[in-house]
């Protein structure tokens, strides 16, 4: 039985090596305002986007990314950040620098997810005349329509002239109220009704696998291998889109969805499974296809504490507890992945 299971998989690894999708002109790197996902119909300025246009189209300074009725765009800010378009929405870009990156939402409604964020970043987020700074690992939604600033998790500082307002998990502000207060609104109604929400769970989701794709093409010989920069975006031919891979330990996104880093790839759901080629699309869903390689087919959902260096202690992953910032935050949740293990690691990057 063995044997034949190493046959399987050896065939599997074969058939993907040989049917490898190919995009020659898409760098393995990229800059924030790259376009990483277009569904429906949407554009930058009188430029119509679609599949074809990932890996090539920038929103560039003072350019206007919008969306149809029908539309959905995904945008890379900084590595680790992802701005999500609804439909019928617009955002400007207005700075794409890595310390500097500012997007407006003019129209509509956005959503961002931050997964890892440092001191040196400054991510900030325009909607109708308030400035909003994301200050820490989340989901923040930006409701122009609506005139309301949303952090679902995470941690945001608004600014509106003389007005401060600190914005934590689970509040909100209203832009048009003279008051400008932050006020806890019901995030588990929010979540399960808002479509924008639900697409970026799943883009989320999607870009997890792909980071698991992606990443364990980085190691060889036990060493980094070929094309390693250190952490950033990476192209991922096989998902038709850039995906993030940390330098060190597992970081869990907002979502509770894991990205690995080269060394601790091993360790990811689906990993002994070979490269084959993926489609996001309406009918996509996290699945079994990285769920069940000894997981009892939970994905990539909750998790362990991490530890940025050094070594597990015994008994395997510790469930529960999810992944712990270096401040105490970040993503706190699911069943992990077993008892015992990782127990008192924390991670030190990012915010």
């Amino acid at each position: 039985m063995k044997r034949k299971m190493l046959a399987i998989l050896g065939a599997a690894l074969l058939i993907g090596l040989v049917a490898l999708p190919a995009k020659a002109d898409v760098p393995s790197r990229t800059v924030p305002g790259a376009l990483n996902y277009v569904e429906g119909q949407a554009s930058i300025g009188a430029e119509s986007l679609s599949s074809q246009s990932v890996g090539s189209a920038i929103l560039q300074p003072n350019q206007v990314l919008t969306t149809t009725p029908t539309g959905k765009a995904e945008v890379l800010l900084i590595p680790g950040a992802y701005l999500r378009v609804g439909g019928n929405s617009a955002v400007k870009m207005i700075s794409p620098s890595l310390t500097n990156t500012e997007v407006e939402v003019q129209r509509g409604e956005a959503q961002v997810e931050v997964d890892q964020i440092f001191k040196q970043n400054d991510l900030q987020v325009l909607d109708e005349g308030a400035r909003v700074v994301l200050q820490k690992r989340g989901v923040y939604d930006f409701n122009a329509d609506q005139h309301v600033v949303r952090v679902l998790d995470g941690q945001a500082l608004l600014q509106d002239g003389d007005a401060t307002v600190k914005i934590k998990g689970g509040h909100e502000v209203a832009l048009n109220d003279p008051a400008l207060k932050s006020r806890g609104f019901d995030k588990t109604s929010f979540e399960a009704s808002n479509e924008l929400y639900r697409w970026s769970s799943l883009r989320s989701a999607y870009l997890a696998e792909a980071n698991v794709d992606q990443a364990r093409t980085y190691i060889v010989n036990g060493w980094y291998g070929p094309g390693w920069w250190g952490p950033g975006w990476y192209w991922d031919p096989w998902f038709g889109g850039y995906t993030f891979i940390p330098a060190y330990g597992i970081l869990y996104s907002p979502f509770g969805w894991g990205f690995y880093s080269p060394f601790w790839v091993y360790r990811a759901p689906g990993f002994y499974y070979g490269h084959f080629y993926h489609t996001f699309g309406p009918a996509w869903a996290p699945g079994p296809h990285y769920g069940l390689w000894g997981h009892g087919g939970t994905g990539f959902r909750g998790g362990p504490p991490v530890a940025r260096w050094g070594s597990p202690a015994s008994g395997g992953f510790r469930g529960g507890e999810g992944f712990h910032g270096g401040d105490g935050g970040g993503f706190h949740g699911g069943s992990g992945f077993g008892s015992g293990g990782f127990g008192g690691f924390g991670h030190a990057g990012g915010r």
